[in-house]
This record gives C-alpha cells, structure tokens and sequence, in this order.
C-alpha cells in the first residue's frame, strides 16, 4: 500500500477482538470495536530489516495497518488501544466506501520506560482515495520516516519557518491550541457582558492573549 517497498509487505489479519477480550477496556469502547470495526489488517512492516534504511534512536519501526470501517467516524479510543497494545509506531489506513483517510498518533516512550508508550496527539487526512493520500516514505531513517509521516499527514497544522523538531513543532501547536480555546472562550463572555468595565477587563485578557498567540504562529 502507499507504493512502499514490497519487501515491507506484511499482509497478516488481525482479530479485532484481540484488542478488547480479556482486557479491561470500558464496554462502551468495546461497544465501538464491535460497532465501528469491519476488519483489521496489518499490512507492512518499516523497519531497517525490511527496507534498506538505517535503524532509529527512537522510531524502531513503523507498523502499517489497514482498518476497514462501517461508516465515516472512529471512537479514537479504539486507535490508542491498539497504540497501547503494540509497543511500535502505527500508521493507521481507516477506509470506508473505497475511501481513505490516513491516521498517525505522535508517539513517544513514556517516562516510565520499559516500552511504554504514551499518545498525545492524533493527525488525520481528509476522505479521499487511497492514490491521493498525501503519505510518502521519505528519509533516510526510521526516525525521519516517522517524522515525515506524522508532517505529511498533519499538513499545515505543523508547517514551521525553522528547522525546529517534531516534538518542538507539537509542543507549539500545542500551546497554540490551547490559546484558541481560551480566546474563544473570552471572546464569549465579553459578548455575554452587560457591565462595561468588566467587558473592559476582559478586552485587556483578551489583547494579551493575542499577542501571546502571534509567538506561535
């Protein structure tokens, strides 16, 4: 899939089941497993063994699946379950009606260690055919693979003017996320105000809170 190399080929079903039986998931997850869920389909496997690039610090592989749905939403709780069960780095295919939408989660070690890992964020395409998906591997390791992926995929979301990190890049998008919904959230309550002065007062957060957006632009 994606025009990856055959030899990343992997093409093993896997049990949808497998991710909620004999685990302790909520029964409105499980609900979504068996609601939302045709198929899963583990189609490739990127790693320094299957394609002749060098192995990562931090990415040691890419696991390509193939999630065929009942309709256009997904529970994201069903992907970071499986992000949770499988200690690698998962580019998800959800596919509906012979569409495609391309999911990755910024994934990383938790503090912890011992192969755990912790999902902050998840970026995904529009629905389009597979043969449009803007998903390309690219780089020269497993790391810049990742990364080109989660960016391919994010879009302009994580376009920056400097050579900042993927984690920088998230952190930032991040913040700038956070300040939109507290901008928005004051820009509702001045136009809920009836006192003046306190509309005043709300104007002067709001202000600041611009001016602190335009850092992370």
């Amino acid at each position: 899939m994606l025009g990856l190399p055959q030899s990343t080929e992997f093409n093993k079903r896997i049990p949808k089941q497998k991710f909620y039986e004999n685990l302790s998931i909520s029964s409105s997850l499980k609900q979504s497993f068996v609601e939302q869920i045709k198929s899963i389909h583990w189609r490739n496997k990127i790693a320094a063994s299957t394609v002749n690039i060098a192995t990562g610090s931090e990415v040691e592989e890419i696991e390509v699946f193939e999630i065929k749905l009942t309709g256009e939403t997904i529970d994201e709780g069903i992907l970071k379950q499986m992000d949770k069960e499988i200690p690698y780095h998962i580019l998800f295919l959800l596919e509906f009606d012979e569409k495609y939408q391309a999911w990755i989660g910024y994934k990383e070690e938790a503090q912890s260690g011992k192969g755990m890992f912790k999902v902050n964020n998840y970026y995904h395409t529009e629905w389009i055919k597979l043969n449009e998906l803007p998903v390309k591997m690219e780089g020269l390791s497993i790391d810049a693979v990742y990364e080109n992926f989660v960016r391919q995929i994010a879009g302009g979301t994580l376009e920056t003017s400097n050579q900042e990190s993927l984690k920088a890049s998230i952190e930032r998008n991040n913040k700038r996320q956070e300040l939109l919904k507290q901008i928005d959230k004051l820009q509702k309550q001045v136009r809920k105000e009836k006192q003046f002065n306190v509309q005043m007062q709300l104007n002067a957060k709001l202000k600041t809170l611009k001016k602190e957006l335009d850092k992370f632009k």
